[in-house]
């Protein structure tokens, strides 16, 4: 059966004894490059815990690993945190020894101004690549965000803007469910929606499901006041990372900076889980697979120029791999996504695209076809290598909304994958071309 929760308001500080705020402190010069043309918008936020948590996080796989992701992944593997400092504007990626110690001052003056315990706090940056810190800013913005903290839906809002960049709304979620008797509440926010195609892993290593082909940011961060244990959190987050922000794509480029945090402080009273055997940890894992999957969502609906979003169902391969690499060929192909920009099932590319995937493709048992999203109901353009009767233009109407699901049966198999992918349009290629005269318009 599955699980419904309850929606509710205040995102990162709907669960209980946390508080949140953002300020703007000019991290990225006013001026210097997209995203800096909104103004002084917020680009420093502080989210804090008031009492120690367990921590879990998800790191990109990408081999060019920013500072902040290394600061991190050591952090997180000890399995306490109580709070996180993220920035905008400037991604402190490629930045080399200065950049980890940029990093490492980040949290340590986060630690000092919160009177926290050494090795507490966590961060998180985003924006241009190879441009080092501003630190007097940084370092004023933490200063000047500590006394605002806050839990009120305004701080909560601070913070979704505090984290933005290229993106044009605010992505969050709160929810609130039952473990054992005691009410619970998770809530989250993320970011994103260029370069995005994440690939994350608990330690940043590349994992052996992940293809090696595989490559603006996307940050989340998920706090909770279930009480659960660091070394279980880590295995809940791994599932519904591996079934939410890695099943993604926008562009297919893999981020320096891809991180998502979670914070568990146990001031709802739960019983905590221990164990993945504990009667509660299946009801948690969902709730937060839940909170990933709407927040992965909302990256994709909006990514740079997106006009379109298409599901891609991938059923009947020879392994989950083979499926996985043909989903992602589909999901990827500059050819496909221009065809779902104008509206045209173009089943020639799709089919074209699977042959060029590492999946085991047999032609004459390949079948494709379009339904509205979630539906059983499904118009075949193709089956098994073949053409159907489906006319053109009922094929045009099935690939004409918003949202649509494709459908793909390579009859060899059991093994499934989908990806939550994004239309190619002249407005994304408009927003990251820029121009090399005028700096104003180069992006990150």
């Amino acid at each position: 059966m599955k699980l419904k929760f309850k929606n509710v308001e205040g995102a990162v500080i709907a669960a209980q004894g946390f508080r949140t705020a953002g300020v703007f402190c000019d991290i990225k010069r006013l001026g210097t490059g997209k995203g800096s043309n909104k103004g002084p918008k917020r680009d420093l936020t502080l989210i804090v815990s008031d009492v120690p948590c367990s921590v879990a996080g998800m790191f990109t796989t990408n081999q060019i690993c920013a500072a902040p992701v290394k600061v991190c992944v050591s952090r997180v593997a000890k399995g306490i945190a109580q709070a996180v400092v993220v920035n905008s504007g400037n991604a402190n990626a490629c930045t080399g020894k200065q950049g980890m110690k940029d990093a490492l001052a980040m949290v340590r003056l986060t630690e000092k101004t919160l009177g926290l315990k050494d090795g507490y706090a966590l961060v998180g940056s985003t924006g241009r690549i190879g441009v080092t810190m501003p630190m007097e800013q940084v370092n004023s913005g933490i200063v000047a965000v500590a006394p605002l903290l806050g839990n009120s839906a305004d701080h909560a809002a601070q913070a979704v803007e505090a984290i933005m960049t290229s993106d044009t709304r605010p992505k969050q979620i709160a929810i609130e469910f039952k473990l054992g008797g005691k009410t619970v509440r998770l809530g989250g926010m993320c970011k994103g929606a260029g370069m995005i195609q994440p690939g994350m892993s608990a330690t940043g290593a590349r994992p052996a499901a992940l293809p090696a082909g595989l490559h603006a940011t996307m940050l989340g961060f998920i706090t909770t006041d279930a009480a659960i244990e660091a070394k279980v959190l880590q295995l809940a987050l791994r599932e519904a990372v591996a079934h939410s922000f890695n099943r993604i794509t926008v562009d297919g480029d893999m981020s320096t900076n891809d991180t998502v945090l979670v914070l568990a402080n146990g001031l709802a009273g739960n019983a905590t889980i221990k164990s993945a055997k504990h009667k509660d940890f299946a009801t948690f894992a969902a709730a937060l697979q839940h909170a990933c999957l709407e927040l992965a969502k909302m990256i994709v609906r909006d990514g740079e120029g997106v006009h379109r979003v298409v599901t891609v169902r991938v059923a009947g391969a020879k392994s989950v791999g083979d499926a996985d690499a043909a989903a992602r060929a589909i999901a990827n192909s500059a050819l496909v996504k221009t065809s779902w920009h104008g509206g045209d099932p173009n089943w020639g590319r799709i089919i074209d695209a699977l042959g060029y995937s590492a999946a085991t493709i047999v032609e004459n048992k390949v079948d494709i076809g379009y339904s509205t999203p979630g539906s059983r109901k499904v118009l075949w353009s193709l089956r098994r290598g073949q053409p159907t009767k489906a006319t053109f233009k009922e094929l045009c109407a099935a690939t004409a909304p918003k949202e649509f699901d494709l459908h793909i049966r390579l009859n060899l198999g059991k093994g499934e994958a989908l990806m939550y992918a994004a239309d190619l349009t002249e407005a994304y290629v408009d927003y990251n071309k820029g121009d090399v005269t005028d700096p104003t318009t180069l992006g990150g």
